[in-house]
């Protein structure tokens, strides 16, 4: 089972941005779907963006525009870029590929 490692979290200000990444310990080149997800205080966790083997991306309506999903097959790393973030993406945020979850990497925005 692949092991995922996050980081790149922390505090920013409201239109800040963040790059999240996602170190895995295999090689990720044939991995159909490696996505992100994040988890609010008090929340459930919720899909946030999804890379797919064939080059497409998807994106939840509220970051749409806003962040970026991208894999680096060479480093076996997924980002996430986060750009013009509000207080309301204050999360956990949480790599998923095949079955594994990793810890997650904490993002706040506040001012």
């Amino acid at each position: 089972q692949v092991q995922l490692v996050e980081s790149g979290g922390g505090l920013v200000q409201p239109g800040g941005s963040l790059r999240l990444s996602c170190a895995a310990s295999n090689s990720i080149s044939r991995i159909h779907t490696i996505s992100w997800y994040r988890r609010a205080p008090g929340d459930q966790r919720e899909w946030v963006a999804s890379s797919f083997i064939n080059g497409r991306k998807h994106y939840e309506d509220f970051v749409q525009g806003r962040f970026t999903i991208s894999r680096d097959n060479a480093r076996n790393t997924v980002y996430l870029q986060m750009n013009n973030m509000k207080p309301e993406d204050t999360a956990v945020y949480i790599c998923y590929m095949e079955g594994s979850w990793g810890q997650g990497t904490q993002v706040t925005v506040s001012s």
